[in-house]
């Protein structure tokens, strides 16, 4: 797995511009929102909540043998831009306990709500093994 950054680019803080993957398997990662295994939610608050959501993705992908390094994209989708721009820092500190310092390709939308209530943030990934 490699890192795209074009030459001249300054780098991104938190999340790779391009991830480049030579060969492997697919794991598709659905949408996992902060529950637990039970599906039910123990906080209303996006850290706990981010921080489940995470939890979902790894325990799913270590599931077909994957470890965080292997996550090239993830998606996430929050409804409260305000909380998440005041969470950021606490979103950091429970980044860089589960996946270290591996940042893949990201995007974050912002929408109006997600199905399960009181879901306020659902990531989706794509991770790639080695063979």
């Amino acid at each position: 797995m490699k890192t795209l950054l074009p030459e001249g680019w300054a780098p991104p803080q938190g999340y790779a511009n391009g991830i480049e993957v030579r060969a492997g398997r697919i794991v598709f990662l659905a949408g996992q929102v902060g529950w637990d295994a039970d599906q039910r939610f123990r906080s209303e608050e996006i850290a706990p909540q981010f921080a489940q959501a995470l939890d979902n993705i790894l325990a799913i992908l270590r599931e077909a043998g994957g470890r965080p390094e292997n996550i090239c994209r993830i998606t996430a989708f929050c409804c409260d831009k305000p909380r998440y721009l005041a969470a950021r820092k606490e979103l950091g500190a429970i980044w860089r306990e589960r996946m270290g310092r591996h940042y893949p390709a990201m995007s974050m939308i912002f929408v109006a709500d997600l199905l399960d209530r009181p879901a306020v943030i659902e990531l989706e990934a794509t991770a790639v093994l080695p063979e």
